[in-house]
């Protein structure tokens, strides 16, 4: 099984570029909300660190805006729980799919979490600031001071980028996306 990682940004489009590779999508964002929707356990977690935040289950977003934006150490408490679990479920995921010739790994903090191996396949996917703005303050909680902390804890995309064997330009345009991941595929199957 090749595991391809999907790099990039915050709005440049990842898991857009992740879902159109057509193979089975580990997407951390989603099963971190179905965390915070489903398990109790995290909650209690949460709740135990940060009792003035997080009052009730299901966990609201919302209260982990305001847990982040109230003091940055809380950014670092919430992932350390968070990605525990996140790595569990990564673990069962390949487990599921270890029959598949390709997976696909859309995990924001991929590198700084040290989740990557030596074999893994690095596609960056870069986008022009001014196609993320747009995108970002589009989305339903939307704060800038969150993505600028989101970003401190980022290692810098000039990196993410020399690392990557593939860079996908993503103008947002489905048919030159296709192109680049046929290329992609061509060279790696």
């Amino acid at each position: 099984m090749k595991r391809i990682a999907v790099l990039g940004d915050i709005g440049s489009g990842k898991t857009f570029v992740a879902k159109s590779f057509g193979y089975p999508v580990f997407n951390a964002d989603y099963e971190v909300g179905k965390l915070y929707k489903k398990n109790k356990k995290i909650f209690f977690k949460l709740n135990k660190i940060l009792p003035n935040f997080f009052k009730s289950f299901p966990i609201d977003k919302n209260q982990v805006q305001k847990a982040i934006l109230d003091n940055n150490q809380n950014l670092k408490k919430i992932i350390k729980i968070v990605h525990f679990e996140i790595r569990k479920k990564m673990k069962i995921f390949l487990g599921k799919n270890k029959n598949k010739k390709i997976v696909i790994l859309d995990i924001p903090l991929f590198l700084e979490n040290k989740i990557n191996s030596k074999n893994d396949i690095l596609v960056f996917v870069q986008s022009k600031k001014k196609d993320i703005s747009p995108r970002l303050k589009g989305r339903k909680n939307f704060n800038p001071k969150l993505i600028k902390l989101f970003k401190k804890i980022q290692l810098p995309l000039d990196y993410k980028k020399k690392r990557s064997h593939f860079v996908i330009k993503n103008n947002f345009k489905k048919n030159s996306v296709k192109i680049s991941i046929e290329n992609i595929l061509n060279e790696i199957l």
